[in-house]
This record gives structure tokens, sequence and C-alpha cells, in this order.
């Protein structure tokens, strides 16, 4: 929000921040239906009456402006990432881990910590795109009742898994003594662009033609 104030105001923004403030706690969040003003104290804010000179008034709703600006901003590049997605109770689903610094969490500290961890039974759909999970009662998880992001997994009985290619970043041609080999370099799903590996392109072409 301050961001997207700063050209506005140009060499004074820092005294408007008592204003940007004001205009952050008493706009509508769609999260918890209400402003976040009301929800900690359980009412209004009161507008103070030295604030109504219009020059005052113009600076709170150009700040709002910019604030619901930078919200529909945000939830563009969210939909951008969202796939349609349905699950059905009884499906088996990875559940997504944020990291959090100086925390253990599921053995692992801060970035080592994966982002999926293992497979976990739907047990009922609460929103279009939340669903309630069967947890463990592990200090380190999520109480069974909170609503989490899911990633879809298919669980084979050997329990093998397949890699998902995602992008193609690079091309080359490894010469040997008789022949020459392309390949490309491949990027994988949930793994990071120093993980990327180097794949015969004719393989590659068959198994992911849409991306050729």
């Amino acid at each position: 929000m301050l961001r997207g104030c700063v050209i506005d105001f140009r060499g004074s923004w820092e005294d408007y921040l008592p204003l940007a403030e004001f205009a952050y706690n008493n706009s509508y969040q769609s999260s918890i239906q209400m402003a976040p003003y009301e929800a900690l104290y359980g009412r209004r804010c009161p507008t103070p009456t030295c604030w109504t000179e219009l020059e005052t008034e113009e600076k709170v709703k150009l700040i709002r402006d910019q604030l619901k600006e930078a919200s529909d901003r945000q939830k563009l590049f969210a939909d951008l990432k969202r796939r349609e997605i349905e699950f059905s109770v009884g499906d088996r689903v990875l559940l997504k881990v944020s990291p959090w610094k100086k925390v253990l969490r599921f053995g692992r500290k801060g970035k080592l910590s994966p982002r999926f961890i293992r497979p976990y039974r739907v047990l009922k759909c609460v929103g279009p795109v939340a669903y309630q999970l069967e947890l463990p009662p592990e200090r380190y998880c999520s109480d069974p009742s909170h609503v989490v992001p899911v990633e879809e997994i298919e669980v084979r009985p050997d329990l093998s898994f397949e890699e998902e290619l995602v992008q193609i970043v690079d091309l080359d041609i490894k010469v040997l003594r008789r022949k020459s080999v392309p390949l490309v370099k491949v990027l994988w799903r949930n793994h990071g662009s120093e993980e990327a590996t180097w794949e015969p392109e004719d393989v590659m072409r068959q198994q992911y033609p849409h991306l050729f």
C-alpha cells in the first residue's frame, strides 16, 4: 500500500503515514468480513473531527483507492497461478506448509523444510477451494478443523511417482564420436531452477509434445 502511495505523495510521503494507517485499519477486508480495527476492538473507528478538512479527506480517499488497486492486482496475480481442481471426500492430497524462521517443523528448519508433506485424506469440503483434512495430533501441524491449501496426488500401489515437467529452459547438443544427441534442459514441478536436468530431446518430445 505504501509503495502505491509514494508516487502520489512525492517527497513528503512519511508525513501521511498516520493517514495510511487509518485508511488500512478502516478498510473492509474480505478475509475477515470487516475492517481490522472493528475486528480488534469490536466497534468501528470514529473519525477524528480534525480530519474533516477537504485536503485531508482527499488524501484518505486516495490512500483507500491505492489500497484497493493493490489488492486487485494481488488477486489478479494469484488467479493466474490458481488451478480449478475439485476434490472429493476420501481423496488423498498433499498438505502445503510454509517455513517459519527459527522454528523446527517436520524435522527440518527454515528453507530446508518440505513444501508439501505426506498425503492426508479429505474429510469434507468447507468452501469452493478449501477442504478439511484428517491431520495427526502433532504439535507442528494445524488443528484438524483448520482449512489448509492442498495439492492433488496420485498414490500408486508400489508408492512410486512420476516427475512432472513444467518448462524447457535451454537447448544443447552433446557431440559423441559417431553421432550428436540433442538435449533439452527441463524444469520439474516443485523443484528449483538449480535442480533442472538435461534430458534427451526425442524422449521429451514424445512425452511432452505440448512443450515444443
